[in-house]
């Protein structure tokens, strides 16, 4: 019987897939129509409604497969998932990695979403299709931003111990993999649950000593205010963590900041940035910003359109504002809908152009690129790059030409 995971929203999803995918395929009967698991995110109504979009379509063609929905979304509204045509379960976001939630006729058609929460250890050895790893180092989210409902999805902050950290990437390696990137929800809130209360930086320093194989470490959103000494030493001397940050701004102004109930304001990011320019020169960041916010109008979008360019910041991901039922932020003074998108496309188009001349700073330089396809892959910057190598290799390559799409390079 086969086993299609679709995936939807963040890298701990995708993750997560690769774990259910395991289970679910070790427990498969022979015969049969197979099983669709769909892994929803519940970030944007965006997301929500290609999810939505993707049942329906995967029971149009496959009427006879057995649909299972799991992730934020459904963690958070079960039953209006339960009820999309041909769904035959809905699991919560801790039964979805247990593996006798996968055992033939096993739980309810809705499984008990609000069952205690934990933060197991699940050894994956592969990622279908990709050329890179992720690694779960930490879940669920302690902070309450008054636009966000995903703690509702993912519980508290629970972080894992360092030591299956280093199984996973020491098997991950042991496979072929040749990057990792270390992801989870609000990672750098990382270890205060754990006996001695590692930070990440320190979490980080450990797993690279005892996984001296690891040729690239990357990791995944930051809250700019919780970067910890150790972190900070690592990304000054550790040629083996990648010269990439991506910073959780969300805005640029200091009142949109208040009002999402951000722990960081515009100069604490600005001197992040500087101080991470100074330590690991060329270094490349990226950021998520939220467009359309409510009660933003346009001079304070124009401050957080001031900071992408303040910042110099060239990998964006923008979102316009998408109101999430329950959130305080859902009861404040909406934007227009066509203003958000607006906004969204005019951060875009800076983050393209602050973007190309990146890129074009880059020509004649030698680089490291993973590379992802026959002809695609990415530079430790994160910057992408068009070369010609096997997926999965790691190689020195000189960059000869930029555009607006990344870079070209050839094997040095």
């Amino acid at each position: 019987m086969t086993v299609e995971v679709l995936t939807f929203g963040c890298r701990l999803n995708t993750y997560e897939s690769e774990v259910m995918r395991g289970h679910a395929a070790a427990h498969a009967s022979s015969g049969g129509a197979g099983t669709i698991i769909v892994n929803t995110c519940a970030v944007t109504a965006e997301a929500e409604r290609q999810a939505r979009q993707a049942i329906r379509r995967a029971h149009r063609e496959h009427p006879e497969a057995r649909i299972v929905v799991t992730g934020c979304a459904a963690q958070i509204d079960p039953s209006a998932w339960a009820a999309l045509p041909g769904v035959a379960r809905v699991l919560g976001n801790e039964d979805k990695l247990r593996p006798e939630s996968w055992l033939p006729g096993a739980g309810s058609a809705v499984s008990d979403i609000m069952a205690a929460r934990e933060t197991a250890a699940h050894l994956v050895t592969e990622f279908a299709g990709r050329a890179r790893a992720f690694v779960q180092v930490q879940q669920g989210c302690d902070h309450r931003c008054t636009f966000c409902i995903i703690p509702f999805g993912r519980g508290p902050s629970r972080s894992v111990p360092v030591g299956a950290i280093v199984e996973q990437v020491r098997t991950l390696v042991a496979t072929g993999y040749r990057e990792v990137v270390l992801t989870g929800v609000d990672i750098t809130s990382y270890g205060p649950d754990l006996p001695g209360a590692p930070t990440l930086g320190q979490m980080i320093r450990r797993l690279l000593a005892l996984v001296p194989e690891l040729p690239r470490l990357r990791l995944s959103s930051l809250d700019p205010n919780e970067i910890d000494p150790d972190l900070w030493r690592l990304i000054a001397e550790e040629p083996r963590l990648m010269p990439h940050l991506h910073l959780s701004m969300q805005a640029g102004s200091d009142l949109i900041l208040k009002r999402m109930k951000r722990r960081h304001l515009r100069a604490d990011a600005l001197a992040v940035v500087a101080r991470a320019r100074a330590l690991r020169p060329g270094i490349g960041f990226g950021a998520d910003l939220i467009a359309g916010f409510p009660t933003e109008d346009e001079a304070l979008f124009g401050e957080t359109l001031a900071f992408v360019h303040e910042a110099d910041i060239p990998f964006l991901h923008v979102f316009p504002y998408s109101e999430r039922p329950g959130t305080p932020a859902a009861r404040m003074p909406a934007v227009d809908k066509a203003l958000r998108r607006e906004r969204a496309a005019r951060l875009r188009e800076a983050g393209q152009a602050i973007a190309r001349r990146f890129y074009a700073g880059q020509v004649g330089a030698e680089i490291s690129v993973l590379a992802e396809s026959d002809a695609t892959g990415h530079s430790e910057h994160f910057a992408p790059v068009r070369i010609a190598a096997a997926p999965g290799r790691l190689l020195r390559a000189r960059v000869v030409a930029a555009n607006d799409d990344g870079l070209l390079a050839e094997p040095a």
